[in-house]
């Protein structure tokens, strides 16, 4: 079953963090189609207003501010049902570059929002923690509870939010659940910048007829996951019995892909023939990522729909036309 036969109380509200972002703003845009009530926080930093423009503006409140501000978010969270907590500053790259903005963005501003939810009574705190936790952990698949020793200022970042959300829970009754991502990607993900995710990079640039630069050989892997079924993961962690709180969870498909071989179905659909160029790996990358969702799917009733080949054939599609259309 995914998300949209899910019934919350018409009279709820959602707070989504980061609600501009890429996952921020498929969530929002979700479920204010299901009929809900919806508050977004976010400055901009990452997040865009051009996210948000298939989205009606009479059916979502917006808080323009920084989780970096108490005061801010002990406001974002009055009267709020849900906190779906997306706000973040992504990339490992980036991370190795400003780890002191890390360190304020990611883990004071979660801790912020985890005590203002606290504070305001706040039913039920789901957020977004990552595949980078496990580090150099070369075992597969990925399996909660067998993380290695992180290798980024980011995936640092992630892994003290988990142990914040398991402490909120423990301590202070706050139920927390956290969604350990993997490789997330669809409509909304920005292709442009030096930190861009690998598959909007890809698709731009074979749109345009460029070469993109594969990081290393392109053998490394990914359990590339599709937005739908991180938003799934997200709607049912709120319903999730209360024996599922204070803990982490796999979000992904289970699967396995090569970053090459990605490369060749992305140049088979997009119907071009040019070869990528090869770089130096990325300090900080995990080789390879493989996610047992087992643990999900027993706890949170998380049953993913979309396959990669199912995602990747409607992302391709959506890039196609906001290209076009020029507005990305």
């Amino acid at each position: 079953m995914g998300y949209n036969d899910l019934n919350f109380d018409k009279d709820i509200l959602f707070l989504v963090t980061g609600g501009a972002g890429f996952i921020g703003s498929n969530i929002t845009a979700a479920l204010v189609d299901m009929g809900y009530r919806v508050r977004i926080l976010d400055n901009f930093s990452t997040g865009k207003q051009e996210n948000l423009k298939t989205i009606p503006r009479d059916k979502y409140e917006l808080i323009d501010g920084d989780i970096r501000s108490f005061d801010i978010c002990l406001r974002s969270c009055k009267d709020v049902d849900f906190v779906l907590h997306q706000a973040a500053w992504g990339s490992v790259p980036k991370s190795i570059e400003y780890p002191l903005l890390y360190e304020e963005i990611n883990i004071k501003g979660t801790l912020n929002m985890m005590e203002a939810a606290r504070q305001e009574g706040v039913k039920r705190f789901v957020y977004a923690s990552s595949s980078s936790v496990y580090g150099d952990s070369i075992a597969l698949p990925k399996k909660e509870g067998q993380e290695g020793k992180v290798l980024s200022p980011y995936a640092l970042t992630k892994k003290v939010n988990e142990e914040y959300g398991r402490m909120y829970t423990k301590l202070y009754g706050l139920e927390t659940i956290g969604l350990r991502y993997f490789n997330v990607f669809g409509r909304n993900q920005d292709p442009n910048g030096p930190y861009a995710a690998v598959i909007p990079k890809f698709i731009k640039l074979l749109l345009e007829n460029q070469s993109p630069v594969i990081n290393g050989d392109g053998r490394q892997s990914r359990d590339f996951t599709y937005i739908e079924n991180v938003i799934e993961a997200n709607l049912k962690a709120c319903l999730a019995p209360q024996t599922a709180v204070g803990e982490v969870y796999n979000i992904a498909y289970g699967g396995r892909q090569y970053l090459i071989d990605v490369y060749k179905k992305l140049c088979e659909l997009l119907e071009k023939d040019i070869d990528p160029v090869f770089g130096p790996e990325r300090p900080g990358d995990i080789k390879h990522s493989n996610a047992d969702i087992s643990k999900a799917r027993e706890l949170l009733g998380y049953d993913p729909e979309y396959s990669f080949d199912n995602g990747i054939e409607e992302t391709i599609n959506w890039y196609r036309y906001n290209l076009t259309k020029g507005g990305i």
